[in-house]
């Protein structure tokens, strides 16, 4: 059996370490070529460094920002015995928050990170809140450069002890948050534990990312199957056999189970679950499956075989909040399409309901939505679709906006308010280093 996969992003603002950080898990993890080693010893020699600047191993990723580049969002994949990753690297920069929410889309982890001398601040904040809106099961806050602060202990519980409560107010139970001190410049509890702080008893980051579950949510929620491909082999020995191919967005299918056809509405059995390899008694959430149904039904890309039992909603008017990715500015009346799963429609922009500041988390009635926006708006799709809340399920309650013309995306939609707040902390300043 092959080594299950995590997907997990990274955060931070500017100069908090993280290019750095992501090149130590990385290089300790022996995952870089030999002459990309050599290259970066090269280069700090050049800079006169007596230690590699591991940073540079993703300065390429720098050099792309530069030249005006939009959704960079840079993928980097590694493993170890235990686990295959796959990190999505976003900038730390304000204006490439919409980046954040590109990367940490389909991220089962996030890793967060923060300055020891200066703990919490504005874009942690901003990046603590968009991670909760796009119901990131697990957060790691990797509070960086604890050398700088003499690894002192209380410093850093302080800061930990802030974002636990900033953390909470944003919806993240309490065991789905981890803190973990690290130092990426020296290798600090990223992959090797530290003899600096004896007096932390955690995981090092590596040995946390090997052991955190990799199924999220969707595993116990009700099934879907957004249809992406309807098999017909044209064979003289198969020419009765039917199937729809596609990726289970959530939930377990058998054979045997009661289904439903959306946005039809036609009700059916699983006679069974297929793949390359054969048949399967069960299949799960993230697995590639084609399902034969008992009944022969009109049934084509774009529909959704989802649990009899617990259907999505068939609705063509939809409350959703958007993450706007554009330079031009969304206005209600605009006329647009609308990509929810394998189905395309077009969707008119109705009332904009409002915009959540994220840096107060206050929320105020806009007149449009501007690049990184985050916006409650009301919309109206020319099709029917089979949708469920976001914070039920991240794929079906998942959409993207997009330019007729052009066919760029203009945003990141989400069924629902996924974001609840409560009870939100003061923004003192967390305890400064010395």
């Amino acid at each position: 059996m092959g080594r299950d996969l995590l997907r997990f992003a990274t955060a931070g603002s500017v100069d908090d370490g993280k290019s750095t950080l992501v090149g130590r898990l990385l290089y300790d993890t022996k995952s870089v070529l030999a002459d990309q080693i050599e290259a970066v010893q090269r280069a700090s020699v050049d800079k006169g460094l007596t230690t590699p600047d591991l940073s540079l191993l993703v300065d390429g990723l720098r050099a792309e920002r530069e030249q005006g580049i939009t959704i960079d969002v840079a993928y980097r994949y590694f493993g170890t015995p235990t686990r295959e990753f796959v990190l999505a690297d976003t900038p730390g920069h304000v204006q490439y928050t919409r980046n954040t929410v590109t990367g940490a889309s389909t991220a089962e982890l996030a890793v967060l990170l923060v300055d020891a001398r200066h703990g919490v601040v504005e874009q942690t904040r901003r990046h603590a809140a968009v991670l909760a809106l796009l119901r990131v099961p697990r957060l790691v806050l990797a509070i960086n450069k604890i050398d700088l602060v003499d690894y002192d202990q209380a410093v850093l519980e302080a800061i930990g002890k802030e974002f636990a409560g900033l953390a909470r107010s944003l919806g993240f139970p309490d065991d789905a948050v981890v803190t973990i001190p690290v130092s990426a410049l020296v290798g600090d509890n990223v992959v090797d534990r530290s003899a600096h702080t004896p007096w932390y008893e955690g995981p090092t980051l590596l040995g946390h990312l090997e052991s955190v579950p990799v199924t999220g949510p969707e595993a116990d929620a009700p099934f879907r199957l957004p249809v992406q491909y309807v098999i017909r082999p044209r064979t003289e020995e198969l020419h009765d056999y039917r199937g729809y191919a596609g990726q289970i967005a959530s939930g377990t299918v058998r054979p045997g189970d009661e289904v439903v056809v959306l946005p039809g509405g036609h009700r059916t059995t699983v006679a069974s679950v297929e793949t390359a390899d054969g048949p399967l008694e069960a299949a799960h959430a993230g697995r590639s499956v084609t399902v034969l149904l008992t009944d022969d039904i009109d049934l084509s890309r774009g529909d959704v075989i989802a649990a009899a039992a617990a259907p999505p909603r068939v609705t063509d008017e939809l409350d959703a909040t958007l993450c706007w990715l554009a330079e031009k500015p969304l206005r209600p009346g605009a006329r647009l399409l609308l990509k929810h799963g394998t189905r395309t429609t077009q969707v008119i922009v109705g009332e904009l309901r409002d915009r959540l500041d994220t840096d107060t988390f206050a929320r105020e009635v806009p007149d449009q939505l501007e690049i990184n926006d985050i916006g409650r708006v009301h919309l109206r799709t020319a099709d029917p679709l089979p949708v469920d809340d976001y914070a039920d399920i991240r794929v079906t309650g998942g959409f993207l906006l997009i330019d007729p013309p052009t066919g760029n995306t203009l945003a990141a939609g989400l069924v629902g308010d996924p974001l609840v707040l409560v009870d939100l902390p003061s923004r003192a300043p967390s305890t400064p280093g010395p």
